[in-house]
């Protein structure tokens, strides 16, 4: 009789603990939002702050970050103060290498941005450099459209 309490409690706390865990998986695609990257380094000025919009609306361009790889950057779009769009302006592209990393890296990044409504995301496994530029140019794109 004890085993049979014993074994249950402890099958219950297994099946309590692997519920509460958090599958790592990005959050669905918002409306189809999600922006790839876009060829050559053309950079868009920020378009926020215009006459009779609100603080925190508009296409805002982040800094070009350099990374052991290339340079990451990129344009938020903000509407009232919330991401609507990411939209990545240049990447690592040396090399088929590089393409195929942020091929898989950048819509992940994105999503999760658009998700987090922040540049507080993670970084995705196997692209740490490209997601460290990515956070640092969505966070200097968002520290211009509130400040």
């Amino acid at each position: 009789m004890r085993r049979a309490v014993v074994a249950t409690t402890g099958i219950s706390a297994l099946v309590v603990t692997l519920l509460a865990l958090k599958p790592h998986q990005p959050p669905a695609l918002a409306g189809g939002a999600i922006r790839g990257p876009a060829a050559g380094p053309s950079a868009h000025p920020p378009t926020g702050g215009a006459s009779g919009a609100p603080a925190g609306t508009g296409t805002f361009t982040g800094d070009p970050v350099d990374t052991s790889y290339g340079t990451v950057q990129v344009a938020v779009t903000l509407a009232k103060g919330r991401i609507t769009a990411v939209k990545v302006l240049r990447a690592p592209d040396a090399n088929g290498r590089d393409r195929q990393i942020a091929s898989y890296a950048l819509p992940r990044l994105t999503q999760e941005a658009i998700g987090a409504q922040s540049a507080h995301i993670d970084a995705v496994s196997g692209a740490s450099y490209t997601s460290q530029g990515y956070v640092r140019s969505l966070q200097s794109a968002l520290d211009q459209a509130h400040g």
